[in-house]
């Protein structure tokens, strides 16, 4: 079974010739099993009883198992599952002020972009999710939770490196018989690979784009983001005016203030000069503090003066409140499954 695909991953075609079903309506009532979070066959009582026998006995629903849960104070869920292959991914819920919940996902085992602030980023890549690997985590997340409002990839990974897994996942996730979300409540980020981002461009999935820019300086873009090397300013501002252009949606950009490192005017300054002329929304977001990494939060006056700096500009900006911090599950600290106390300050 190691070596069939996550059937969470199938849209109801392809898991009609997978579990080599007919009539072709039972692809499609096994797929809304799914959906509703079934973990066995048994539970598909819609079909009969020899067939759920047979596809018990052959195939697995799910290639993922819960192998730790955490719960933050402030509601924040993370939970890590172990994969088929004995890799472990995090996955977390968000959920804001007004109730609305999110399912932040992985994308890859580990990460091969080695920035230089985030905890996943140290180590390494593992390996590329299947589609199913990423669907099962928001059902994961909705048994533990309940139903989600919207997902965003954000977790461990760049998610525009496992393009075709990401895209079959929000095919699935997106389906009018299955959890039929609407793209505007699916947000994709990556940290700004131009070739891919022309190549989302071209499969009008009609999601939300995210791009992780950190600093709008070249020189230390590169220092903290090794990718930046190959992926200037310049034309990656090209990529995401194309998306925008294409998609007809506003572009989040993701800025991770450092304390002392680029918080200051100039900072804001080039973050101003590069958003201008395209339709986005800055997204300024406090570290995480990551043990080991030569970083330090940024003050809140900092991340204060830093948005009030942009929307004297006229770029629309937020400061993103931190979530889940106390457990390790805050922006750019997956891969640590403790939990700590939760740091002071924003």
């Amino acid at each position: 079974m190691a070596n069939s695909p996550s059937l969470a991953g199938l849209l109801p075609e392809q898991l009609c010739h997978t579990l080599s079903l007919s009539p072709s309506f039972r692809g499609r009532q096994v797929f809304q099993w799914i959906a509703r979070g079934a973990t066995s066959f048994d539970e598909m009582t819609n079909l009969d009883k020899k067939s759920r026998g047979r596809l018990a006995h052959d195939f697995c629903l799910r290639k993922s198992a819960v192998s730790q849960k955490l719960t933050d104070s402030d509601g924040t869920v993370k939970l890590q599952l172990t994969l088929h292959d004995g890799r472990a991914v995090e996955t977390v819920l968000l959920t804001d002020r007004v109730g609305r919940k999110t399912a932040c996902v992985s994308s890859q085992a580990g990460c091969a972009m080695g920035c230089a602030f985030c905890q996943t980023g140290q180590l390494g890549l593992g390996r590329n999710l299947e589609a199913g690997e990423i669907v099962e985590q928001f059902l994961e997340l909705e048994a533990a939770s309940g139903l989600l409002d919207n997902i965003v990839f954000m977790g461990m990974g760049e998610p525009l490196q496992n393009l075709d897994a990401v895209s079959q996942a929000v095919a699935v996730l997106t389906h009018p018989e299955g959890r039929a979300l609407s793209g505007r409540r699916i947000t994709i980020s990556t940290c700004g690979l131009i070739e891919k981002l022309y190549e989302l461009s071209e499969r009008a999935l009609s999601v939300r784009l995210a791009v992780s820019l950190t600093t709008a300086d070249q020189a230390l873009r590169e220092r903290l983001m090794p990718v930046a090397k190959a992926n200037p300013l310049p034309e990656l501002k090209k990529a995401i005016a194309c998306y925008a252009s294409r998609s007809g949606r506003r572009v989040t950009l993701e800025t991770a203030l450092l304390g002392g490192l680029n918080t200051d005017e100039k900072s804001a300054e080039q973050l101003a000069m590069f958003a201008s002329g395209m339709d986005v929304y800055v997204n300024v977001i406090p570290w995480n503090p990551v043990p080991g990494l030569p970083f330090v939060p940024p003050s809140f006056s900092e991340c204060r003066g830093f948005v009030r700096f942009l929307e004297e500009r006229g770029i629309s900006a937020g400061l993103r409140m931190r979530r889940g911090a106390s457990i390790a599950g805050a922006c750019g600290q997956l891969g640590r499954a403790q939990a700590e106390q939760p740091p002071s300050g924003i």
